[in-house]
């Protein structure tokens, strides 16, 4: 994920599938979400425009328009408006049906029936039915795709067998009881008449996509924008909005110049703004909480980030707090752990490191380094390291040269290396071993399921999204029976233990869950309550007034 917030975030987190979840999993925890609201005029329905556009921005070009191959943040943005999967999670972070009607589970949740709605069509005007669930599920498990999602369809390295019962009912059949199954069913079904020919890695259609959503694709300019339309066959509510345009703006001060000036409807407003933003009454400003953690995560499997007591010292050596009170204007949560506050899962007991030089100092001697002219050096060498961070988000660069200049005093020195978005997601995604990176400082999004196999298991390195390469025996078989527990209170405890086996090991450096601080224009309505899920949650019912 980037650092640059999209609108669209919990689209992304249901269709990335980072974590998965299954509807028990929704506690009341999720309704603990805490917001503000600032100078808010909302437009009225009555003025709305018939033939309005909303205007949003990307931080980077996208990838892949093709839900089982995309692994960016602002390929997923358009992805989500595009495609639909058989449920999806409404504002209240509740499973509600999308493609499928209805559902049953048999033989202890080893058995799932989904029953599809009829006259569903895709963009091209073709039907999707029972073949376009089962094909698309079988790419994912083809092991000639390249795709990052193959772990959530597998269990315990059995797959999940998908079978067409008729034209509008399709049988999951389960190796054994995987909590987050449900969740996981968010996957956008692709279009098995278009794609069963050719070779999806290189299709054309990555590029111009085919789906069932809301919106249709229009057009692709790299570096410039991209277009959608509205889909006139949608299945659902008709989208008010004619179009949705958006502007490819890789740096966050220039995305927030554009909504002062009217040239945006929306932008993530930087804590250092946030005051101002307010004050200038221009736009309707929405603080609320966030279900994501920013990190600077380590090469695991590189010297001298393979060693526990170096990750730990660097914990110990940054002063975490002050991050959040001078560069985060307290609009953020210190995280300790791959969790947050608001989910049921969360495990607040967790070694927290807290800011210790001198507990830094003595790790960092244990581990053979010692301080020589201000220098720290082991075996004659320098303590020197690169951070590779996306270009585009000032916040992201401030607290990065505020942790360099933190381990400067350890007389360790990190060099800041700022890349475009792409060229950033090449290097930590290349399956080789070890990546060619030594830290990188990115985010990650949550779902409401702690399942986090994909990140953290040690089978999903290289090729997965565990790309830093942690590998614990110990978390690898709590992480297998944490999808095979139902109970939650059973679970709860096995995420506690992972959490805490996490936290203890440092293969990131938790830093904080930001608050999502949204600046919408004055003429866009219809938005969606603030919370996790975010404002555009039904974006059928968003609308403008010019």
């Amino acid at each position: 994920m980037n650092f640059n917030n999209s609108l669209f975030a919990f689209i992304k987190i249901v269709v990335i599938l980072i974590t998965i979840s299954l509807i028990s999993s929704c506690s009341s925890k999720s309704n603990t979400n805490t917001f503000s609201v600032f100078k808010n005029t909302i437009p009225s329905k009555e003025k709305m425009n018939t033939n309005g556009s909303l205007i949003m921005t990307l931080a980077g070009d996208p990838t892949y328009f093709n839900p089982i191959l995309y692994t960016d943040s602002e390929s997923g943005s358009v992805v989500g408006l595009l495609f639909n999967g058989l449920i999806k999670v409404n504002e209240d972070l509740a499973i509600v049906p999308d493609l499928a009607e209805k559902w049953e589970t048999k033989n202890n949740g080893k058995e799932w029936i989904f029953h599809l709605k009829k006259g569903v069509l895709f963009h091209d005007g073709i039907e999707l039915t029972a073949d376009d669930v089962v094909y698309t599920f079988q790419k994912i498990l083809d092991t000639t795709t390249n795709t990052v999602r193959r772990s959530d369809y597998v269990i315990n390295g059995k797959p999940i067998a998908f079978k067409k019962i008729d034209k509008y009912t399709v049988r999951c059949v389960l190796p054994e009881t995987f909590a987050p199954f449900l969740l996981s069913m968010g996957m956008g079904i692709i279009p098995k008449h278009l794609l069963e020919k050719e070779n999806i890695n290189t299709a054309d259609f990555n590029r111009n996509p085919i789906g069932t959503g809301p919106f249709k694709f229009k057009t692709y300019k790299t570096a410039d924008n991209v277009l959608l339309v509205r889909n006139d066959t949608y299945f659902g509510r008709k989208p008010l909005l004619a179009k949705i345009y958006f502007k490819i703006i890789s740096e966050a001060n220039v995305r927030l110049i554009a909504l002062r000036k009217g040239e945006i409807d929306y932008a993530t407003v930087p804590p250092k703004d946030f005051e101002k933003i307010k004050a200038e009454n221009k736009v309707n400003v929405f603080v609320y909480d966030q279900l994501a953690y920013t990190y600077l995560g380590y090469n695991y499997r590189k010297p001298p980030f393979s060693d526990v007591r170096v990750r730990q010292a660097i914990a110990y050596a940054v002063d975490k707090r002050w991050l959040i009170k001078s560069i985060m204007k307290d609009l953020a949560t210190p995280v300790y752990s791959p969790s947050h506050p608001l989910l049921w899962s969360h495990n607040d007991n967790v070694n927290k490191f807290l800011y210790s030089p001198e507990k830094a100092k003595q790790l960092l001697s244990q581990a053979g380094w010692k301080l020589s002219n201000g220098i720290l050096k082991k075996d004659g060498k320098p303590f020197v390291f690169d951070i590779y961070m996306s270009k585009g988000s000032t916040t992201a660069e401030k607290a990065a040269t505020k942790i360099q200049q933190d381990l400067k005093k350890m007389g360790i020195t990190m060099n800041l290396r700022v890349l475009e978005w792409s060229s950033l997601l090449k290097i930590i995604n290349a399956p080789k071993d070890p990546k060619g990176y030594d830290a990188v400082m990115m985010a990650w999004s949550l779902g409401l399921d702690p399942d986090s196999y994909g990140i953290w298991h040690s089978s999903e390195y290289p090729k997965g999204f565990n790309h830093n390469g942690y590998k614990n025996k110990e978390v690898d078989k709590l992480l297998v029976k944490g999808r095979q527990v139902i109970d939650q209170a059973a679970r709860k405890k096995v995420y506690a233990r992972i959490y805490d086996l996490i936290a203890q090991d440092q293969p990131y450096l938790f830093l904080w869950s930001p608050k999502d601080v949204a600046g919408v224009s004055r003429r866009v309505g219809g938005l969606s309550k603030p919370g996790p899920a975010g404002l555009f949650v039904n974006i059928e019912d968003v609308f403008v007034t010019k």
